[in-house]
């Protein structure tokens, strides 16, 4: 079965977890003990409706100020398709939690209250969706029951959130309307009668039509070797196979290819999945691949066409979004991981901080503080090979792990 991963954003009280929760509902994916907390919790707290928050903020701290603060992931499932929905805080402290929950992301929820309107956090979330190259993004104007379903003020919003639609530098980013009330369900799941006036589709057909392929972005076919396969049994004694994920476009019997970082050049012989053999292997399959010559290919190598090489350097600049406390500053060490691949990092140089709501940058940077997102140089200590971000989501991207705790502490996007 298909599956699409969806992240949410939405400033603090902008209905994420209600959303979520009626999209449960609604879908029967709701467990008949879930229920019946949320029914039990919702009449404690003299609620005259189901508090559907309750199924997704599992933390007490969420439950008693009523916000969403770690990234939870709810999976459900319809006749077509497998869902994940990563459910992340809203609030500006919690920038590194909003990019790791769209950093794995094909579709984003962007939620905008209809009483407030596109505020500064509707263009910081829509920011780090553009940053990330998050290819399909749901406009979901919420709480239109307490606007009576005003078609005017719906089509002010949208007029507002396409005017900062005019910043982004993703152009093939898809942006889609859908004026909803998650409290009362209207356009989550089912076609709302209080909106005659709108004529697309509710918040879950949308997805539904959503084809999975064309989600993800197009580009150059990469094959990170995630494990070599070497059976040495009477059946398959000399079988040498190659197994990863191919990320980009497509591999196919007899492409011409090179290994890196070896740079040693062969022919695909063979493609498979488990003990069936294919003529291509489409992008985001998990294949085993075989090449025509026995050339020396170790996990952490790639795999690419001939023709299409992407850079190999010791050196680039990125933009970084820092998740721990302690400061990143010039001069500090990481060990930076690129796909399977792990190699020492150096900050040479911070050029200058991105302010995510669309304001500009800000020059003179000694230091970057927890949720900061800047544009940083790296120098490391051999070359790993790479494209830039906007050309290649998987291979443009890496992350950064402190050696002494050994914690993720930033998340890295190759300029």
């Amino acid at each position: 079965m298909e599956v699409l991963k969806i992240a949410t954003a939405g400033s603090v009280d902008d209905g994420k977890s209600t959303l979520i929760g009626r999209i449960l509902y609604d879908t029967k994916s709701l467990t008949s003990d879930k229920l019946e907390a949320i029914e039990k919790t919702s009449k404690q707290k003299g609620y005259d409706y189901l508090d559907f928050s309750l199924a997704t903020d599992g933390l007490v701290a969420e439950r008693e100020q009523g916000i969403t603060i770690d990234v939870a992931h709810i999976y459900f499932s319809t006749q077509t398709k497998s869902y994940i929905i990563a459910d992340t805080p809203g609030h500006v402290e919690y920038t590194r939690n909003m990019v790791t929950g769209a950093s794995t992301s094909q579709a984003a929820i962007i939620l905008i209250d209809a009483r407030k309107g596109v505020i500064e956090q509707t263009n910081r979330h829509f920011f780090i969706n553009n940053l990330l190259r998050v290819k399909e993004v749901i406009v979901a104007i919420n709480k239109m029951d307490l606007v009576d379903f005003s078609e005017d003020i719906y089509n002010k919003i949208k007029a507002d959130f396409e005017t900062l639609m005019e910043k982004r530098d993703y152009q093939d980013q898809n942006i889609t309307f859908i004026p909803v009330s998650a409290l009362k369900g209207d356009n989550v799941v089912h076609k709302s009668k209080n909106t005659p006036w709108y004529k697309g589709q509710t918040l879950l057909e949308h997805f539904e039509v959503l084809d999975t392929q064309d989600v993800y972005n197009v580009g150059t076919p990469r094959f990170p070797v995630q494990y070599v396969i070497r059976p040495k049994t009477e059946e398959f004694h000399d079988f040498r196979g190659y197994a990863g994920k191919v990320y980009g476009g497509e591999l196919s019997v007899g492409d011409d290819v090179v290994a890196l970082p070896s740079q040693t050049k062969s022919k695909i012989k063979e493609i498979y999945l488990y003990d069936q053999s294919y003529q291509t292997a489409s992008r985001r399959s998990s294949v085993t691949i075989t090449l025509e010559d026995d050339i020396n290919v170790s996990r952490g190598d790639m795999l690419v066409k001939v023709d299409d090489l992407p850079t190999i350097d010791k050196q680039f600049t990125a933009t970084i979004s820092w998740m721990d406390s302690q400061n990143l500053v010039t001069g500090n060490k990481y060990v930076l991981q690129h796909g399977v691949n792990k190699v020492l990092a150096k900050v040479d140089a911070i050029h200058h901080k991105i302010h995510p709501d669309y304001s500009g940058i800000e020059e003179n940077i000694s230091a970057l503080g927890m949720n900061d997102i800047a544009s940083v140089t790296f120098k490391l200590n051999k070359p790993i090979f790479f494209d830039r971000f906007k050309n290649h989501r998987t291979n443009g991207s890496f992350i950064l792990i402190d050696s002494q705790s050994n914690n993720t502490v930033g998340a890295g996007f190759i300029q």
